[in-house]
């Protein structure tokens, strides 16, 4: 604390009213007390601490007596080192209110004149309480997240050693070695502790390494996982990788499966080959559960949409890409249930970009399926539909008119339910007048001229002759 120089040149002469404005601006409440500790007159800035000052009624009381009882002690030293040869010491006290928390604040005292009396300034603590309190609720935030991060890789490193399937994480820079759990050591055939810090193409096989150096580049180029078979550590074992991406850069996650037999021969060969054509087919292919959520879909119905990768719509329902959101979707599903297959339905297929396009689907369920699957072929018919003209072919019983509610808007299925009844009308006069086409025309009310026209229109008898 540095004092003036010459106080008694620069502050004589100094009225009652100008000290009381000093100490007003150098406190929020200042507290006149005399020789007993007597609060003789209050003065506050504060609007809370003169109303708690006005509605205590300060005036008049002892300065201990206004504050909380932890607080009183402090009072007490506080006055009796008021006249400390000019020395400030200041305290936090808190004051009492009589319908709310209690107010923080820093005090000092001032011995001042002949008589006594002590000049008591308190600094108002409130807004250093808050910070203080956000500040202890942030380190408890700090220490919650803390704890439920470890409890959170305490479980992924059971996890981690105790899985059955070897896993690597490896560098995607170097190449080396990151974590190993124990069932990845042994199939190398070295400890967890020893294959750290060693570069994973080490630990492949021979010429298998070159493969495997190929399948890193391959799913860091795509992002998407893949899977090979290799020789590790003497033993034929598949090998799958995925890609991360953290803060600290790109890793690998490389999944070793156990030993593998030979080849896949009869059926589980032609699984395969089966799933490699469907992946390959022009014609979207798409596996749902029974609810219409994506299963697996084919990189046509990717492009179809214009998804980046395919593994993106999975999880997602097929009622996001159809056309009537909510109806299309339904119908398939009411349909297959009750038929088991749905064939050429007609609707369109929604693209990321707002764009559609006409479709047909087909579909069947798998109802004894562990997943109970729903499979759905979709094929772009919009260069057909463009060649045709975009008309329905005429339905030909009412079965075949029921199967059109879901698949073209009703104005439509009007229009040809019209045409179906004109044509099955005239097909049931020429049939009563054995073929006469005059008493045909006289029955229906046409002239001979209107129902050649609507002869040749639905394509009904031999218009060669009469």
């Amino acid at each position: 604390m540095t004092k003036f120089d010459a106080p008694k040149q620069s502050l004589s002469g100094l009225g009652a009213d100008a000290v009381e404005a000093l100490l007003s601006a150098s406190a929020d409440v200042v507290l006149v007390l005399d020789a007993q500790g007597v609060i003789r007159d209050v003065s506050s800035n504060n609007g809370v601490l003169a109303n708690v000052s006005a509605a205590a009624n300060w005036s008049g009381k002892a300065w201990e007596d206004t504050v909380t009882i932890e607080s009183r002690s402090k009072i007490a030293r506080l006055l009796k080192e008021a006249d400390n040869d000019g020395r400030i010491s200041w305290r936090q006290v808190n004051i009492a209110t009589n319908d709310g928390p209690d107010l923080p604040l820093s005090f000092c005292a001032l011995r001042v004149g002949p008589k006594g009396r002590t000049i008591a300034l308190g600094r108002d603590l409130r807004s250093v309480a808050e910070l203080q309190q956000q500040l202890v609720d942030a380190q408890q935030a700090l220490e919650r997240d803390y704890l439920r991060l470890r409890h959170l890789e305490s479980r992924y490193r059971i996890l981690f050693d105790l899985t059955a399937e070897g896993v690597l994480v490896v560098d995607g820079k170097n190449l080396k070695i990151i974590e190993s759990n124990p069932a990845a050591a042994a199939i190398i055939g070295d400890s967890a502790l020893k294959v750290v810090g060693r570069s994973v193409l080490d630990c492949i096989d021979g010429a298998a390494r070159v493969t495997v150096a190929k399948l890193l580049d391959t799913v860091h180029a795509s992002g998407q996982p893949d899977q090979i078979a290799v020789k590790i550590g003497g033993q034929r074992c598949s090998l799958a990788v995925s890609v991360m991406q953290e803060e600290a850069g790109e890793l690998f996650l490389l999944r070793i499966g156990g030993t593998l037999a030979a080849p896949a021969t009869g059926a589980d060969a032609r699984a395969e080959l089966v799933l490699r054509v469907l992946e390959q087919t022009p014609d979207a292919f798409v596996v749902t559960n029974n609810d219409g959520d994506v299963l697996a879909v084919n990189r046509a119905f990717a492009e179809m949409v214009q998804l980046g990768r395919a593994e993106l719509a999975l999880g997602e329902s097929l009622d996001r890409w159809l056309g009537r959101a909510g109806v299309d979707l339904n119908v398939l599903l009411a349909n297959l249930r009750q038929r088991g297959s749905v064939r050429l339905f007609a609707t369109t297929l929604r693209s990321q970009s707002g764009g559609s396009i006409p479709v047909e689907i087909s579909a069947a369920s798998v109802p004894h399926s562990e997943l109970g699957g729903l499979g759905f072929t979709i094929r772009d018919v919009g260069r057909r539909l463009s060649n045709e003209g975009g008309r329905h072919e005429i339905p030909q019983s009412a079965e075949q008119l029921s199967e059109l509610v879901g698949r073209v808007p009703l104005r439509e299925i009007v229009g040809e339910t019209t045409d179906l009844i004109e044509k099955l009308a005239i097909q049931a006069a020429l049939k009563l007048t054995q073929d006469n086409r005059a008493t045909a025309a006289e029955i229906l009310g046409l002239s001979r001229q209107s129902l050649y026209v609507k002869l040749r229109q639905y394509d009904i008898g031999n218009l060669g002759s009469d």
